[in-house]
């Protein structure tokens, strides 16, 4: 009975989309997992929900103690949780799985040391700073068979698996032809960003880029997913230092664009526009899809019905929170499709798109996909 009820689990998964699984309840004891670094300003999602049963926070990976006092204090965690180094925290407390919030370039030193230990690795997004890096850490993975995932806040929005349930399901406005992104805010210092993660956040080097890899990952996340893993024909992109005096070492500014057969991606990154966004629009041959944010939308399927107006049911317990999604994937042997926005082969051709986005942007050209990644 119990693979018969994960038999059909994937059914309606592949036939409702990811988001509209039916949650189950969970048995399992909760996945141990080690918190790598406090010097990402994101690391309070998972402190400030680390005791609701299903991830027990085993050990923390901090040298910087003033910054782990101040963190732990606010969650009310013991600061007897806080290692020196990854190995210390490994050895004291055998994590099942660990959550990667330090820098972006410090991941692959996170999956060297992890992967042949057997130890499950989420990172926050992106998966990588470069094209190299990420070879090295997709070998590891599958060389010691670990889960590699990527967690990007836009994965729990509501509105993002409506708008692919509506596109995919539902053929609700045809053939898609574009679709446009418009991601990220003020910029990290106007916004008020800490000093160790305005550190590394605005470093070419720790972070690949600046608002291009900060805020361009979001779209070519999700536009691989809904071109269901097909990698663009050409990668074309502009970078602008508007605020040099504020970031004189990384972009804050970045139109990247995907050219596929029959549509085109825009994905406009930045840390100047005047308010928080993260939104998308899809338009078809017949019809359009705007996620305004994580719930409201406005849909049309035809210009003669006109445009409505709806809002996003949230994502299923259980689904809607990238730790309990990494315990089910751990503890419960939960399968991601590939193309899902969380999967190491998603993220992988995320880099890919960055990469070329880069060196676009470096050359001014156009970049051809199949003359940077010859062997795809």
């Amino acid at each position: 009975m119990k693979n018969l009820t994960g038999i059909v689990l994937i059914v309606l998964q592949m036939a409702l989309g990811w988001s509209q699984e039916s949650a189950r309840p969970s048995t399992v004891e909760p996945l141990r997992v080690g918190v790598v670094g406090l010097v990402h300003d994101h690391v309070g999602w998972i402190l400030d929900r680390g005791k609701m049963g299903d991830i027990e926070i085993v050990g923390i990976v901090e040298p910087n103690k003033e910054l782990a006092k101040r963190r732990l204090k606010r969650y009310g965690y013991s600061m007897d949780l806080v290692y020196d180094t990854l190995e210390e925290m490994v050895e004291a407390t055998k994590p099942e799985a660990v959550n990667a919030f330090n820098s972006t370039y410090d991941h692959l030193k996170t999956v060297q040391y992890c992967a042949p230990r057997g130890i499950h690795i989420m990172v926050e997004k992106p998966l990588a700073v470069s094209w190299e890096h990420v070879k090295e850490m997709a070998a590891l993975a599958k060389k010691h068979n670990i889960h590699l995932l990527t967690n990007y806040e836009t994965t729990w929005y509501g509105s993002n698996h409506k708008a692919y349930s509506f596109i995919k399901s539902k053929n609700a406005i045809g053939d898609t032809r574009r679709i446009i992104f418009h991601t990220g805010h003020k910029g990290p210092i106007e916004i008020g960003c800490t000093p160790e993660f305005l550190a590394w956040l605005t470093d070419p080097i720790l972070n690949g880029a600046g608002a291009l890899m900060d805020f361009g990952c979001y779209g070519a996340n999700l536009t691989t997913w809904l071109m269901d893993g097909t990698p663009p024909e050409s990668v074309t992109c502009l970078t602008k230092q508007i605020k040099p005096a504020l970031y004189p070492k990384v972009d804050d500014d970045a139109t990247i664009i995907l050219n596929y057969p029959e549509a085109e991606v825009i994905i406009q990154a930045s840390w100047n526009w005047p308010h928080n966004v993260k939104d998308m629009e899809v338009y078809g041959t017949t019809g359009f899809i705007k996620c305004k944010n994580g719930t409201n939308m406005e849909i049309m399927t035809d210009e003669k019905k006109g445009m409505s107006e709806i809002k996003a049911d949230p994502l299923a317990k259980g689904y809607d929170d990238p730790f309990a999604l990494f315990q089910k994937v751990v503890k419960e042997d939960y399968k991601i499709h590939p193309n899902d926005p969380t999967a190491l082969e998603n993220n992988i051709l995320v880099v890919q798109i960055l990469e070329a986005a880069k060196e676009s942007a470096k050359t001014g050209q156009t970049i051809l996909w199949k003359e940077m990644y010859p062997s795809q």
